[in-house]
Formats: C-alpha cells, structure tokens, sequence
C-alpha cells in the first residue's frame, strides 16, 4: 500500500481499534497489522502523538509475562477526533468512489 495514503488512515484505524477496548502498544501493532502493514517504529510514535494531544490515556496494568504494560485508553477528546476523522474518511471515500464510477470504473 502507498506509504501517503497508509499514513492518512492509519490514525483512524488506531483511534477505532482502541475505542473498542484499552489496548497495549504491541497488542495495538497486531490489530492494525490486520487491516494495514506496520511495525512498531510506525505505532509507537503516533500513540505518543495522540497521547500528547490528549486523544489517549495511559495507565499500567501488571502483565503476567514481564513488565508492567502501558494501556491506551480513548479520552472524550479522542472520541470527537475518531468521529471526525470517520467523518472526513467517508466523505472521501464516497468522493472517489463516485470519481471512478463517472469515469467507468466500478
């Protein structure tokens, strides 16, 4: 996938994936990596952006297999931001979609 366009929707997906349930970065890495390739060096960063911006919490849960993990969790903030972000989303997705149908490809 082109790198532009994954960096575009990569913060909705994440926002998305954490909004169902507080997760841990590498937890987080695995439930993109579903949808869209990446690796740590790609997540770890945005999560401290959305953190700094106040989109995301963090605590730390006791894990069973090492160190205390930190958890994200989706502030209010964050919820009106991934409701945004789908807005624009949809909106270009229908925009292109229609582009492509006008011009014989469906």
């Amino acid at each position: 996938m082109n790198v532009q366009l994954k960096k575009g929707i990569l913060e909705l997906i994440v926002l998305v994936a954490v909004r169902e349930k507080d997760m841990y970065g590498y937890e987080l890495v695995a439930e993109v990596s579903k949808v869209v390739d990446v690796n740590e060096g790609t997540i770890y960063p945005l999560l401290k952006r959305l953190t700094n911006e106040k989109y995301f919490e963090t605590y730390l849960r006791e894990s069973t297999e090492g160190p205390p993990r930190k958890y994200y969790h989706l502030t209010a903030s964050g919820i009106l931001y991934m409701e945004e972000l789908r807005g624009e989303w949809t909106e270009l997705q229908d925009g292109v979609n229609s582009f492509l149908k006008e011009h014989g490809y469906e």
